[in-house]
This record gives C-alpha cells, structure tokens and sequence, in this order.
C-alpha cells in the first residue's frame, strides 16, 4: 500500500463520500449532518479561516465538545493546510494557557460551553506573553470560532455558522504529502507537562488501511458510537478516521459517557441509527455492568464493542458478552502510534490477552538489557509501524528516548505466549518487585475484580515496617455489596502465586482517573509516599 505524493487527508475522504453524499455522517444532541453537508461546512470553514488571515501550516487551537462541528472544523484545517492542535475539554485555564503559547496558536475553534474557560486562558496567556516579550509582542491568537455560541460574543470573536455561511467552499486543496504536518494531540502524561504529539496527514490513512477496515470491519453500514471522545487518539479513529474511511454513520455525545447516557444513545436513537459498534474502555464497561439501569440485549443493535485505553480484565469482557452476545474486541494503542497496534479481533478473541498485532505493525519485548526476551517473560513494549507520530514539538529530548531508529518506545510491559498472543503486565513506572520478583499491578486487580462484591481495584507498592515493598490494594465495592479484606486476601492467594496477594487492602469510594478513565496510580503512590513522610515526622517528634 503506497500513497501518493500530494495527499491531503480531509480531500480523501470527501472524495471517497460524494457517491453518498445524502447519507447521515454525523448525528448530535443538535440534529444530523449528511455527507454532502460535511464537506460543504467544512470547506466553507476552511475558506474564511484563510480569509481570516490563517496561514498553512499555523497552528489552530481545536477546544469543542463532540457535536459535529469538531469533524467540521477538524476537516477544515486539514482540507486548508492549517494545523489543528486538538485539546481535551475538562482540563483548566492554566491547562490552555501552556497549550496556546506552546503550539503557538493562531486561532482557536472553540464550543460556546468553553468560552469562559478560554477567555481565562487567553488572559494567562497574554499575561505570560508580556511578561516574556521585550517589545510588549501582542498575543498570538488573531481569531476565535465559536461553534453554538451561548449568549453574545465577545468582541473579537465570529459565529462559527455565520463564518460558514458567509464564506465560498475552498475549491482546492492545500498541496500536502502523507509527511507533512496535519494534526497535533497532547499527550496525556501522568506526571509533567503534556507533550504535543506530531501526526501527518498520512497517518489517519494509516489506521484506517490497517486497523479500522481489516481488524474492525468497519462497513457503511455500520453506525459507530464512541465514549472516548474525539480529542482522544482513541476518539479520533473511532468516530471520525474509522467510519468515514467507510461511509459510516457516527452518533456523537458532548455529555459525560455516564451508563445512562450511553444506554440513552444505545436504545433511542431514530430507526437506522442506532449504535452498531461501541466503542468504550475498561473502566466504561465495568460501570454499565454494575448499573441497575442496563438495558436488555433485545433494547439494543450491537454487533460488536472495542476497547482500549487500559488493558481489558477476562471477567469484564466475558459478562459483557454473556448479557449482549458480542465480543468487546481489546486491543492497545497510543497517542504516539495514533490508535491500535496490538489487538484482538472478531474470531479470534482471548480474553485477558490484547491478542496479537495488527497486520502492517511489528512488535519487539525487550529486557533491561536492551534485548528481546523469551516467551513468557515481561519485556518492555517497542512497536514499528507506518502511523508513528512525527516528533514532541519543542522537545527534542522526549522525542530521541520515545522515537528510536524507527521504533516507538510505549513504556508498557507485556509478555508474549508461545502462540503469539500478548498479555499487559502494566505501566513501566507500575511494576513493583516483591521479594525481588516482578509483579503486574494489573494481574492482582484482575484477579481482585473477579470477586463478586468488587468493582474496581488499583495495586501500587507500599513499604512495611521493614522498609521492604509490598503489594496494596485500593478497592472499591459494587453498590450493596460488602467483603472484608482478609476475605480479598485469601481469595487472591487462591488463585495467584503467594507472594503477589495483596498484603494492606483499603476500600474507598473512587479511584483517581484520567479523562479517559485510566486508573491514575501515581495518585496513590504519592498518597502512600505523603502518608510515610507523615509518620516518619510524628515518630521523630515523638521520639
């Protein structure tokens, strides 16, 4: 599979659409967008960002909820050469802040929801930048767009439907190559700051060539629903690279990807649009099997579910299937490597495995020592593939320990059975080792969550009295459910080696989370390392 030489991703698809044109793309809380409209909106869009002042190749800062104007807007940047930096919508002010000066943003597409939260990073912002400039430099946004405004705008700021219906569609499209810069995502680091991953126009082909049609089987006759949002890696192949690559339907939601909200999507949308792939992680799945509110398999259409984000426990997976007879497909990518790379795929599921990797991509596990290990041991997680990021911007340094000799560092660890198919042990930063042996975090949780009256766990390492460290247990409990925790012990000692049972186990109510729902265990490492230093401070004042 080669591409062309002059590529433009958002042409692509518009081009692989206009036989249907009439069709459904997208639908919202607002209403519907056909193929034909998409393109119009879109190049439209690309049109006034131009007349605007925004040049090819500056950034534009991407900040909206799921309706779809962000497929528009995101198109539009493509389709004019514009980058647009695609930003999550729950972070703060100073959040933005460090992203508008970082990425140098141009403009800023942004929901009427968010404005105020702008508004406060735009200030930051200029605040810093003065500070900064020895020539009282003015701040570097010269537009602001804003989709479903709420209330009037701010001077300076444009209707994004007005800006849109004012403009003539672009006739043609920016001249890039499947190399050039399309797209930034920022990473979503546990600790520091994020970092603006780099993605070309290329890459979206990438991973709808290798993973959305192959592995996925997408069809046009599908109609894909998302919890992970479009800011996400994830998000993005899923309810934008994926189905338009195929002539898909996409159901979209701004809300919170609560159960009721998903199931609100799964059983009431109009005849013909109701939800035939899901797209959800661990953690989305573990709390719709707990909800009281979850619909019967005849209230719903679909064939198939996909998960990533954190590996995907055995028991969660198989109750899933047990209550709506389709496979939830698990598989692993990154921000870095733009979606999955390593998957299971319809007929060929095992669960508590990420399966095997996709078609297109290679995988290498390799030890302290820089090489590959044996069959059945935890090695670090190296892969090879056509959709690799570009760089960090501005991080030279990130960029050489990640980006190496053509393989991308993931900073996970895994192991590879005999037969091919690989199974998560955790983060690199999560490994604990317990009597000098390395135990997988995620190998205690899964078995912890195979207790009738959990429903989540995270393990991290936590020093005895003798200094040494042990496996801890954050537990929390279903709803009306009750467990001691020498009951959690025995039951974890029953099924896995003696020394990897949890030895101090404290239930709580939540567990700290990213936006994506991944367990933040450094959270709790630092409320372990808080809670010695406390003690070490009250021993010595006592003694």
């Amino acid at each position: 599979m080669n591409l062309p030489a002059n590529f433009n991703f958002a042409a692509h698809v518009f081009a692989l659409n206009r036989a249907r044109a009439g069709k459904t793309a997208y639908i919202d809380d607002f209403g519907s967008l056909t193929y034909g409209q998409l393109e119009d909106r879109a190049r439209r869009l690309a049109s006034a960002l131009l007349a605007a002042g925004i040049q090819p190749a500056e950034r534009v800062l991407l900040l909206q909820l799921d309706t779809h104007a962000w497929p528009v807007s995101f198109l539009a940047c493509l389709y004019a050469g514009i980058v647009p930096v695609a930003v999550n919508t729950l972070l703060t002010a100073d959040d933005y802040a460090y992203m508008l000066a970082h990425c140098e943003a141009a403009a800023v597409l942004v929901s009427g929801a968010l404005q105020g939260t702008l508004a406060q990073a735009m200030d930051k912002a200029m605040d810093k930048a003065m500070d900064k400039a020895t020539d009282n430099a003015p701040h570097p946004v010269r537009q602001v767009v804003v989709a479903h405004p709420v209330g009037p705008l701010p001077a300076g700021c444009i209707d994004m439907d007005q800006a849109i219906a004012a403009a003539e569609p672009l006739v043609t499209p920016a001249s890039t190559s499947p190399q050039d810069h399309a797209f930034w995502l920022y990473s979503s680091g546990s600790t520091g700051r994020p970092k603006g991953t780099v993605h070309s126009h290329g890459n979206l082909w990438w991973t709808a060539e290798l993973f959305g049609k192959p592995v996925l089987a997408l069809t046009e006759d599908d109609v894909c629903f998302s919890a992970a949002k479009l800011y996400f890696a994830y998000g993005l192949g899923n309810a934008l690279t994926f189905p338009l690559s195929v002539g898909a339907t996409v159901v979209l939601m701004a809300e919170r990807p609560t159960p009721d909200a998903t199931f609100k999507r799964w059983t009431s949308m109009p005849e013909g649009l109701r939800p035939t792939v899901f797209f959800g992680a661990p953690t989305g799945f573990a709390g719709m099997l707990a909800s009281p509110s979850l619909p019967a398999r005849a209230e719903v259409g679909l064939r198939m579910c996909s998960s990533a984000g954190e590996a995907l426990p055995a028991e969660i997976a198989q109750r899933f299937k047990a209550h709506y007879g389709c496979d939830i497909i698990d598989g692993i990518g990154s921000t870095e490597m733009l979606h999955v790379f390593i998957s299971n795929r319809p007929g060929d599921v095992r669960y508590g495995t990420t399966g095997k990797p996709v078609p297109g991509y290679e995988i290498e596990l390799r030890g302290e020592d820089g090489r590959a290990v044996a069959d059945g041991d935890v090695g670090d997680l190296y892969i090879k593939g056509p959709s690799a990021a570009l760089m960090y911007w501005a991080n030279p340094e990130k960029t050489a320990d990640t980006f190496q000799a053509g393989w991308t560092k993931s900073g996970d660890k895994y192991s590879r059975d005999a037969e091919g198919y690989f199974t998560y042990a955790g983060r690199s930063d999560d490994m604990l080792k317990v009597s000098g042996i390395y135990v997988s975090p995620f190998e205690v949780e899964s078995t912890l969550m195979l207790h009738p009256s959990v429903l989540e766990a995270a393990v991290v390492g936590k020093q005895d009295a003798d200094g040494l460290t042990k496996t801890k247990a954050y537990v929390v409990l279903k709803v009306g459910k009750s467990v001691t925790g020498d009951e959690l012990k025995a039951f974890v000692k029953e099924k896995l080696a003696p020394y990897k049972y949890p030895r101090f186990i404290e239930f709580v109510d939540e567990l700290p989370k990213t936006a994506t729902g991944k367990i933040q265990r450094f959270r709790l490492r630092e409320l372990e390392r808080s809670r010695d230093l406390a003690r070490d401070q009250a021993q010595e004042h006592t003694a």
